[in-house]
């Protein structure tokens, strides 16, 4: 699975979409968007994403409240 289609995975779980995302982060609504659709995020990208959904990163996210792995 990408790393886009876990996050996204993850925003259904936490029932948020891109743009709830983007506010969170302080990022333009369309910056975040394309950087999933084109699937090109860095570690340090993956890494506040994680941490804006309350995920452990580790290569992989961690649901902290559950464990559960994507």
């Amino acid at each position: 699975m990408s790393m886009a289609k876990k996050i996204k995975s993850i925003l259904i779980e936490r029932d948020m979409t891109i743009k709830d995302l983007s506010k969170k982060m302080g990022y333009a609504d369309t910056y975040l968007y394309n950087k999933l659709n084109r699937d090109k995020l860095t570690e340090e990208e993956c890494k506040a994403i994680a941490n804006a959904l309350d995920c452990d990163y580790d290569g992989i996210f961690t649901f902290r409240d559950t464990g559960k792995q994507i």
